[in-house]
């Protein structure tokens, strides 16, 4: 009787230690990214540095990522800039954007080398659609009185920029950043897009449930919209920044298909 059941342990296990190569295998393939190249937008009061927790994230797994520095003064010049970095890819490539660039990742994104499209926090109208006009739908959020202009450029107000903008970060960190928002040309929030990428491509949206930027149900909106694989994160509107891992993982996701 011991006999027998030691073969049949023995056996058991040899079967499990024999069926572990195959589900570690199948785990890789899963998660192991079929693209390689990552292109990230930023949006307005930033500049490309807001990526950087994200993209040291991302090099450790090897992909390549190129942050373009978005001039902040026409849609066609902000999207002109993101595609000469899509051109630039050795191959398949990720577009992700945050906040306003979502509106260049929408225009962008129907370009050939991009195979799916990550909205963090960010703008996702529908082609020739007035934004503005959409987000009234939902109450302003608080960030939209900090805005000041200075004759066509704006930017935020240090207050508004701290609570409002990245307030879960520590203040001595938001007021680097505060320092380093790049002014924005008022036209440039009344442009509409003649594209709208996601009814073509793959779609991923991080949601920011304490967003004081974009109301967070207008993002759950527009992220329902677009039939994106989305997430919530409880973050303020800068989760790439408060929370890289979170916003990693999903662009990962997007890699992986």
């Amino acid at each position: 009787m011991d006999t027998m059941m030691n073969r049949r342990t023995l056996i058991g296990a040899a079967a499990a230690m024999a069926a572990f190569p195959v589900l570690d295998g199948v785990a890789s393939a899963q998660t192991s990214p079929k693209t390689k190249n990552a292109v990230f937008v930023h949006g307005l009061f930033a500049d490309g540095s807001c990526w950087s927790k994200v993209i040291a994230r991302l090099q450790q797994e090897g992909i390549n990522c190129t942050s373009v520095q978005n001039p902040l003064t026409s849609l066609h010049e902000a999207s002109q800039a993101a595609r000469r970095a899509i051109a630039a890819q050795s191959g398949p490539t990720v577009l992700v954007g945050h906040s306003f660039s979502g509106m260049i990742v929408s225009e962008v994104g129907l370009d050939p080398k991009i195979t799916a499209l990550v909205y963090v926090a960010a703008r996702a109208p529908d082609a020739g659609e007035d934004y503005t006009a959409l987000a009234k739908n939902y109450p302003a959020p608080p960030a939209t009185a900090g805005i000041v202009f200075n004759e066509d450029w704006g930017q935020l107000s240090e207050k508004a920029f701290l609570n409002d903008f990245a307030g879960d970060l520590p203040p001595e960190e938001a007021r680097v950043l505060y320092a380093v928002q790049q002014p924005f040309k008022k036209s440039l929030t009344t442009e509409k897009t003649t594209n709208a990428a996601w009814r073509a491509k793959p779609s991923f949206y991080a949601v920011s449930t304490q967003d004081r930027t974009i109301n967070p149900d207008l993002e759950r909106f527009m992220a329902k919209r677009m039939d994106a694989k989305t997430i919530e994160i409880d973050a303020s509107h800068l989760a790439l920044i408060s929370q890289p891992d979170a916003i990693k993982n999903l662009i990962m996701e997007a890699l992986a298909i």
